[in-house]
Formats: C-alpha cells, sequence, structure tokens
C-alpha cells in the first residue's frame, strides 16, 4: 500500500497588521517629500512594515512605481492599494494587490471634519498610519540584566538610563524603566509604557494597535510620543503645566491627549 503523497502547499486563513498610508495628492514629489519627513521623525518605528495604499480620496494616479521605490527605500513593503475606477486599475497595473480595510471609505470626511485640538492636546496628523508595530526585539545593548526577571508578567522593567540611539522594545507587555529617556534614545511597548525620570527621547505605546495604550511620566519633555500609531512630533516647547512636568497621554479617537499627573 503506497503512502499519501505530503501536500506541498497549502492555503489558511491569516490576519495581518499593516500600516494604512493615506494619500492625499496625487503630486509623486509631493508625496516623497512627506514619506521622507514622517520617516525622519518616526525613526525605527515604522521599519520592515506592510503598506496598504489608501488612494480613495485621488481622482488622478501619482508615478506609482516612484512611490512603490521611495516605500521600499525606507524599509517599507507595499502589498496593496484601496482605491476606485481608473486610479485603482493604473495601481493594479503596477502591481498591488487591491484591498478593502474597514472604515476607510469614511477617511476624507472624517479628515475634512476633524476638530481642532487645542495646544496641549496635539492632533495626529492626517496621513498617520493606524496599525504600526516595530519589528525589531530590544535594543542590542540591553544586556540580560536590563530586565528584571521577577517582574509581574505582562512587565518589561529596565532599571538604568537609556542613552541616544538605545532602543527598547517590550513585545506583548508594559514598559517600566527606572531612569531618564535621553534625546535620541527610543522605548517602545505592546503596552502601557512607565517613564519613571525624565522622557526626553520617543515614547511609542500600543506598537500592535491597542488604542487604550497610554504613556506615563514624571517629567515630559519628549522628542515624539505615539499611541497605536497615532503619533506626534514635539516641535515646540509644551505648555508650562506639561513641560517637564508629571504627564498622562492617551488616545481621543484619532487625537493624542496630554494631561498633567
Amino acid at each position: 500500500m503506497s503512502a499519501t503523497p505530503k501536500i506541498a502547499l497549502d492555503f489558511k486563513s491569516a490576519t495581518l497588521y499593516a500600516l494604512r498610508a493615506v494619500l492625499h495628492s496625487p503630486d509623486t514629489s509631493a508625496l516623497i517629500a512627506a514619506l521622507d519627513q514622517r520617516m525622519a521623525e518616526a525613526g525605527a518605528f515604522y521599519e520592515n512594515e506592510p503598506v496598504v495604499l489608501d488612494a480613495l480620496a485621488l481622482e488622478q494616479s501619482p508615478d506609482w512605481a516612484a512611490v512603490i521605490a521611495a516605500l521600499r527605500r525606507h524599509a517599507l513593503y507595499p502589498i496593496g492599494v484601496l482605491a476606485e475606477g481608473p486610479v485603482r486599475d493604473q495601481a493594479i497595473a503596477s502591481g498591488l494587490a487591491p484591498v478593502e480595510v474597514s472604515g476607510a471609505r469614511q477617511a476624507p470626511a472624517q479628515a475634512q471634519a476633524a476638530p481642532q485640538a487645542p495646544a496641549d492636546a496635539p492632533e495626529a496628523p492626517p496621513a498617520t498610519p493606524k496599525a504600526a508595530r516595530p519589528s525589531q526585539p530590544e535594543a542590542a545593548d540591553a544586556g540580560p540584566g536590563d530586565a528584571d526577571a521577577d517582574a509581574a508578567p505582562g512587565t518589561m522593567v529596565i532599571r538604568h538610563p537609556l542613552r541616544s540611539g538605545q532602543r527598547i522594545y517590550a513585545r506583548g507587555c508594559d514598559l517600566v524603566v527606572i531612569g531618564m529617556v535621553s534625546q535620541g534614545a527610543e522605548v517602545i511597548a505592546d503596552g502601557n509604557i512607565h517613564v519613571y525620570g525624565p522622557l526626553r527621547g520617543k515614547a511609542m505605546a500600543g506598537a500592535r494597535g491597542d488604542t487604550r495604550a497610554m504613556i506615563l511620566t514624571t517629567q515630559l519633555d519628549p522628542e515624539l510620543l505615539a499611541i497605536a500609531g497615532v503619533y506626534r512630533v514635539i516641535e515646540t516647547r509644551l505648555s508650562d503645566t506639561l513641560h517637564k512636568q508629571p504627564a498622562l497621554v492617551q488616545l481621543d479617537g484619532d487625537t493624542l491627549r496630554i494631561r498633567p499627573l
């Protein structure tokens, strides 16, 4: 009796986390310039991520080949497009697969109706991707003694200051840093981030899309704040009630709210 041949290929369902990059202009140069700026601001936060291009607001196509090449230069991998009519046909001809994303069709109207946020509650940029997750583990210079092995499950504890260039990612858990997060350092967590010391670098909570995640610090002075992919670059000094004060950062819809503690 002959053995049943082994199946060489099979199909199974899968759920994929992907960024959604919303295109508001068909101007290829403007799109690439905006992409370069966003990636410079966000550092390594979006590297090695699949991307869906949302072109539902466009009536003309950009140079799809140039846009795809620009994304790949930043270690982003376009896998599909949301579009209609000739824009959709031209995107497909450029190698992008047509996809559907829940809620995407309301994006243009929502962007137009978005209220103006107060100065101490920065509003997310309109093209900010929503479902982001970093793809690298903890920083290479985070040695075995850096994380507290006795901490409760679901929490990574770092008991030393983080220097510029260091990057810590708490995969699948909260992150607690007891010490300063210096300018140029990055702290990322799938859950909440607690910094018991000055937060002067980049803090990104809810990295896999958890909109309930929070960032708490005893001294707020950051370069960038992000929750569930909605991020804000802090280019000007915050109000005196927030600058270098204990603060809480939460996501309210598509807006980051910063409150004193």
